[in-house]
């Protein structure tokens, strides 16, 4: 009995085109894998920081005010005002979070981590001409 000896490598080297034509492929295969509980437990995780959280931000540079206390609103991963002003920004699966804020001709923007029912960060904008830049820490009501 003869046996044939043929290394196989676990993700052979393909020239550039037909690397890339196998992509849709394992995308589709990939889509049809996972099971349709997968994408539930997914929403639960991105809802895990929904809720009304008072955050507080504190100068460190500038010329500008400290201990403002400011409402906002996290629902399905997106931040939102719970007060005045224009507010944007995502909180990820891991509760890795980036905002903007807009009142008038201030703007500022931030980011940090919540996990569980607190979170802290650093924020940086131009308050009233003035360029400034801090922290904050939020605790979820």
């Amino acid at each position: 009995m003869t046996r044939f000896h043929r290394q196989i490598a676990p993700f052979p080297a393909l020239p550039g085109r037909r690397t890339l034509h196998w992509f849709p492929i394992l995308a589709v295969i990939a889509a049809i894998a996972v099971p349709p509980s997968a994408d539930a437990a997914t929403r639960r995780r991105v809802g895990a920081y929904d809720g009304t959280w008072n955050v507080v931000f504190v100068t460190t540079r500038g010329n500008c005010s400290s201990g403002y206390r400011v409402p906002f609103t996290v629902f399905g991963g997106r931040v939102s005002s719970a007060g005045g002003g224009r507010v944007s920004g995502a909180v990820s699966r891991a509760g890795a979070v980036a905002v903007s804020v807009s009142v008038g001709a201030s703007h500022a923007s931030g980011g940090g981590r919540l996990v569980g029912n607190y979170g802290a960060g650093a924020w940086r904008g131009i308050i009233t001409g003035d360029r400034c830049s801090g922290t904050w820490q939020a605790t979820r009501s």
